[in-house]
């Protein structure tokens, strides 16, 4: 079994396709699209994205991650105010969004959710479901999607690396 645990941005040998919800486990035994089984072991946290590719710890393979098509909930928002009103109420319940571009206003894509789906319905998106990628936003803290070898990966739980020196750990209490 390929043992997948490093970022590259060698052109890939092989693929495997993921829905959003596999694509951010840390660990994954997934078969590839020539049909051998693999590994993937990443940084807790870690989350891969459609386009990202892996290296095998042998440097036997690169395996490219497809956005696998998933059954999703499309709100479409014909201005720009209802559409920044549906994307607030989804991001205060902390759903992953997608953001695609319209004409006139845009359009949310998030996992299916028939509540949610009938809250933004009643703020006056026109929504219907589709089956897609999902490629939500990484929001504001998640690091990005990043490319190359070399380049490292800030840790956002550890004030002392990365762009983030000042942020202190959540819950991180002083000494009375």
């Amino acid at each position: 079994m390929l043992i997948l645990n490093k970022r590259t941005s060698t052109p890939a040998t092989d693929s495997v396709a993921l829905a959003y919800d596999e694509r951010k486990r840390s660990r994954l035994k997934v078969t590839l699209a020539s049909g051998a089984e693999a590994g993937i072991f990443l940084e807790r946290g870690d989350h891969l994205q459609g386009g990202d590719k892996l290296l095998a710890e042998n440097s036997s393979a690169v395996v490219e991650i497809l956005a696998a098509p998933e059954k999703l909930i499309e709100a479409a928002a014909d201005s720009p105010l209802l559409f920044a009103r549906a994307a607030y109420h989804l991001g205060n319940r902390h759903v992953p969004v997608q953001i695609l571009p319209t004409e006139n206003g845009g359009k949310l894509r998030f996992q299916t959710d028939h509540v949610l789906a009938d809250m933004v319905r009643g703020l006056g998106c026109t929504v219907s479901e589709s089956e897609a990628p999902f490629q939500p936003e990484s929001g504001a803290y998640g690091g990005g999607h990043h490319h190359g070898d070399a380049e490292p990966r800030p840790d956002l739980h550890n004030p002392g690396h990365g762009p983030h020196r000042s942020m202190p750990k959540i819950h991180q209490f002083k000494p009375r």
